[in-house]
């Protein structure tokens, strides 16, 4: 088992660099940042731009991975936002994971004075940006004319990655997805699976045993696809609205634990913030911090 650690960008440096390092100091093998304009409840507090972020907590990290958690098509374009990670790959010395999405249905998908999009135009998109940013990404220098496409959602004429990622031939997708048609897309692209469990559900135990469904589903999807399910991660975000799983070291232990048994690869909290969702003692993540070793 490996663990993550979600990073809000809300702080300003040096409160930033401290936590960014912590979070490598404790053990964790992974740390992320949410790639949003906004992010619901806490429209109206500090949110820090993505990529600046992840070259900075880059630059004073020397061992733990870094991912975006999760990027998606709602403002991004492949173009430029492939030549942005490619960049943060070589910065970081090859420890990008990115994380990708179909997008929600907030703030960032009408700031720019976008269309609401239907649950499957919003999937046709995030098809798109996926094979567009796998084919960026894996651009050869001096390999003709550039990359040209046109889709229903994206076009590009001649594009060309100047620099590479750091890894070959590039960084790790992990895909988030629950429904089959974005688990076929997972299983095709990506390098794992991450999933908050998803739906409106009004228990834990509810919210478990639709996990568990997910799971089955991911299963097939890898069928489909030909993929061995051992060389698939499967991260589980263990927080949601009313369950925080570094409320006490009993509770992030008991999830742990349930994720798993159902075969999960990895596991992702968030860090504790000093108000509001998410609201933790530092004591407790340094308490769960020195317990990783056993929990793997």
């Amino acid at each position: 088992m490996r663990f993550g650690l979600v990073i809000l960008p809300q702080y300003d440096w040096p409160e930033a660099a401290r936590r960014w390092r912590q979070a490598e100091e404790l053990g964790f093998d992974h740390a992320w940042t949410y790639d949003h304009l906004s992010w619901r409840g806490l429209a109206g507090e500090r949110w820090h731009a993505t990529v600046p972020t992840l070259t900075a907590a880059a630059m004073v990290t020397e061992r733990i991975r870094l991912g975006t958690f999760v990027a998606s098509p709602n403002y991004r374009h492949p173009v430029p936002f492939a030549k942005d990670v490619a960049t943060l790959d070589q910065l970081s010395g090859g420890r990008l994971i990115l994380g990708l999405g179909s997008g929600g249905t907030g703030f960032d998908a009408y700031v720019l004075g976008q269309s609401e999009l239907s649950a499957r135009d919003r999937f046709d998109r995030f098809r798109e940006f996926t094979e567009a940013l796998d084919v960026l990404l894996r651009f050869e220098r001096g390999s003709g004319e550039g990359i040209s496409y046109s889709g229903d959602h994206f076009s590009a004429v001649a594009a060309r990655m100047v620099g590479d990622p750091a890894q070959e031939p590039r960084m790790p997708f992990l895909m988030a997805a629950n429904g089959p048609r974005a688990m076929r897309l997972a299983a095709r692209y990506g390098s794992g699976w991450v999933t908050t469990g998803g739906g409106d559900l009004d228990s834990d135990a509810a919210w478990w045993t639709h996990l568990a469904d997910l799971v089955a589903r991911l299963d097939d999807a890898l069928a489909a696809e030909e993929r061995a399910p051992g060389e698939f991660d499967r991260v589980l975000s263990l927080d949601g609205d009313t369950r925080y799983s570094m409320a006490s070291v009993a509770a992030f232990e008991d999830a742990v634990g349930r994720a798993r048994e159902l075969g999960f690869t990895d596991v992702v909290s968030h860090a504790p913030r000093g108000h509001g969702l998410y609201a933790g003692s530092e004591a407790v993540l340094e308490e769960i911090g020195s317990r990783l070793p056993a929990l793997r």
